[in-house]
């Protein structure tokens, strides 16, 4: 695929951002377009390895390893060199309902999964990918194409987040009238209000998907929250099927003293705030503000990044971030071998821009909290750390563990918990009777779909537990196959 020899004669090369100087000044996407024959040499790097681990899309010790979509990397790497772009767009649509979402926020298991990455940088395939499927949208290629014929079936998908969009789509492209039903104000789930706009513009990108999908027929219900003004039993008698799709917005606590303080706040609760401040009347209207605060950010990942650019956009006096884990090395491992997700140390945009505005990467690693602080009005003033480190207890079980006289104060008027999420709510689960697994999501077989009642799904983090994006992607397209089956005792859907 590609250039036999370009692998030899191409160094890597990224896009180059705004800098985080200027970005932080608004909340446009920070990436820039690199240009053609540029994009053309980076697709030329792909190798003719024969072995393409990029899109195998399996768990290789609890991560994931290449793409979970099984989008056929090299053939569209080999199109690209080649300058068969529409040809590529085609390819990559076979696979992917939205790459220009995954090719936006996806982390690229499939580049830390590249045979290249193992002796040199590897392809850069989310920037390839996501350009690709720019120049389809400036090219007018992407178009509505609605089902020519219907089925009559009627199917509800609840939740529109990447996994209830997959699902709805797939269901819709074999003809069945689908409905999706959105508890919040506008549809996109995660996509709309759990990822800023500065990773994911939503006017330009996500609602440009959306209003194509509504053109192919796909209906929209928004502030429809199932198990409170929509009852879920009257979805069992008015659809043929339900394909549920949730999420698991469980928020993970920290129940230590003073938590119940004013200015502690989940992490998704401040970046939906800030989005939906966004896009309605300005960021400054924002309930929740991070202007001249000191903010410590709980939790790293995405979430905990996503904060840190949020807040320095804010204008927060300043930001800490505190990791319980250990600083990642700058290289692999040597139990972190390829085609495992390389775990190493990386500045996110988020940490970039801190570094920018503050001198210094924000996190603090190997900390947690063990109290928080008041002032006389009842907020929280301050956030007391302590180090640890991780020892086996007698079950054989790493556990932190307090280093003595570590100790530490750090100025705090706002605090973000960015500590992962629990699972799905269980309001859902019980108006229905679903069954649930031994972690609370809903027992669904990965594969089949299929909950303990007859004609209801279930895909995405509201099956799986907390994941990626494009493993709720890889999950609704399941689903929507598994449920157009059930309704058609047969399914052409891949």
């Amino acid at each position: 695929m590609g250039k036999p020899t370009g692998f030899i004669e191409y160094l890597r090369e990224l896009p180059v951002d705004r800098t985080p100087q200027e970005r932080v000044r608004d909340w446009k996407e920070f990436h820039h377009h690199m240009e053609e024959k540029r994009l053309r040499n980076q697709a030329a790097r792909c190798m003719d390895c024969g072995v393409p681990f990029c899109h195998t899309g399996k768990l290789v010790s609890g991560m994931a390893s290449g793409c979970p979509i099984n989008n056929v990397i090299p053939e569209w790497n080999d199109l690209i060199y080649r300058g068969l772009w529409h040809e590529a767009l085609d390819r990559l649509h076979m696979t992917n309902n939205f790459p220009e979402f995954t090719g936006r926020v996806c982390p690229a298991p499939c580049e830390g999964s590249c045979v290249l990455g193992m002796n040199n940088p590897p392809v850069t395939i989310k920037t390839i990918e996501a350009a690709i499927i720019d120049k389809g949208w400036e090219e007018g290629w992407v178009l509505p194409e609605p089902p020519k014929n219907r089925t009559g079936k009627k199917v509800a998908v609840i939740g529109s987040g990447p996994a209830g969009l997959s699902a709805a789509a797939q269901l819709n492209r074999a003809g069945h009238t689908v409905t999706v039903l959105e508890r919040a104000d506008r549809p996109g789930g995660l996509l709309m209000y759990g990822i800023p706009n500065m990773k994911l513009d939503k006017r330009e990108v996500v609602e440009r998907r959306l209003q194509l999908m509504e053109q192919e027929g796909v209906k929209f219900i928004c502030n429809a929250n199932v198990g409170e003004n929509v009852e879920a039993q009257l979805l069992l008698k008015d659809f043929d099927a339900i394909v549920i799709c949730t999420g698991a917005t469980q928020p993970r606590d920290l129940p230590v003293e003073g938590r119940d303080l004013k200015g502690i706040h989940f992490a998704m609760e401040y970046l939906t705030k800030s989005t939906q401040s966004l896009l309605d009347g300005g960021p400054d209207q924002c309930p929740i503000h991070a202007r001249d605060k000191d903010v410590i950010v709980i939790g790293g990942g995405d979430t905990g990044t996503d904060c840190v650019g949020t807040a320095v956009r804010h204008g927060c006096r300043s930001i800490t971030q505190l990791e319980i884990m250990a600083k990642p090395p700058m290289d692999r491992a040597a139990d972190n071998p390829w085609p495992e997700w390389p775990k190493v140390y990386k500045m996110d945009y988020g940490q970039e821009e801190a570094a920018a505005k503050f001198g210094a990467d924000p996190r603090a690693y190997l900390t947690t909290v063990k109290r928080f602080g008041a002032d006389a009005q009842g907020n929280v003033s301050e956030v007391v750390t302590v180090q640890i480190t991780w020892s086996k207890n007698d079950k054989g079980q790493f556990v932190p563990v307090e280093v003595p006289g570590s100790e530490k104060s750090y100025p705090a008027q706002l605090v973000l918990l960015a500590m992962g999420f629990l699972g799905p709510e269980q309001m859902l689960l019980k108006d229905l009777a679903l069954e649930a697994d031994p972690r609370s999501n809903i027992k669904a077989e990965h594969g089949k779909y299929n909950t303990n009642l007859k004609g209801v799904f279930a895909a995405g983090d509201c099956r799986r537990g907390q994941s990626l994006v494009v493993w709720a992607i890889n999950e609704g397209r399941g689903a929507a196959r598994e449920c157009d089956r059930y309704l058609m005792g047969t399914t052409e859907l891949p």
